[in-house]
């Protein structure tokens, strides 16, 4: 496994950085959310990813970050995950950005990663909602929580559509990558072969043809 840079931690850290903006520096909140102004303020598509509306927000999405974020950055490499990271935020901004008149959080790009794992991982059993489970099980009881939030069952406060739309990314770019690895090691397979040096058969030929 490749050697990785742990952006996973930097993402982490980026986002206490803005939540300690956030307290000190009057109207940064107001400026970089995601709002209905977003097409004429385009960079709010990225700066509300790392964004929080409390304490405990933060905490639960910083604890995800890096637990998830660690493990599927040791999986697909760091290149892999930051691409996925921001791709999935951003998509689930794009998507939210029509419902909601502002949003923020990370909790669009951390359902992508663990979306991700779920496609790449499905058996892997982690422990969540206070039971040990495997990974699809916690992605699925994830999507069907997140449906049932957009339908009015569940806190108002929180960006369901978001949480769909990154973890329906983060799945299939894990299929993507899972079908990439397997067509790989087929490759691998197919080519592979024995090649054994001319100088070898010719002693061969010569001990036990010619002999």
């Amino acid at each position: 496994m490749a050697r990785i840079k742990f952006y996973s931690l930097w993402m982490a850290l980026l986002c206490v950085f803005a939540a300690l903006m956030q307290v000190f520096i009057d109207g940064f909140t107001e400026t970089f959310l995601l709002t209905g102004e977003a097409l004429n303020m385009p960079w709010q598509f990225v700066t509300s990813i790392f964004l929080h509306g409390s304490l405990l927000h933060l905490m639960f999405n910083l604890f995800a970050l890096v637990f998830f974020g660690l493990v599927v950055e040791g999986m697909i490499g760091s290149r892999r995950f930051l691409f996925l990271f921001f791709a999935s935020g951003i998509f689930a901004n794009i998507i939210s950005f029509n419902f909601y008149p502002a949003s923020l959080g990370a909790s669009g790009a951390i359902l992508g990663l663990i979306g991700c794992l779920a496609a790449l991982r499905p058996m892997m059993i982690i422990w969540t909602f206070n039971l040990p489970m495997p990974m699809f099980l916690a992605a699925t009881i994830w999507i069907i929580a997140s449906v049932l939030g957009v339908f009015g069952l569940g806190d108002s406060g929180t960006g369901y559509i978001a949480h769909l739309a990154g973890i329906m990314f983060g799945i299939i770019y894990g299929l993507v990558l899972r079908l990439h690895i397997i067509q790989k090691e087929k490759n691998l397979t197919y080519t592979s072969k024995i090649v054994i040096p001319e100088s070898y058969m010719q002693r061969w030929e010569n001990y036990y043809i010619k002999k």
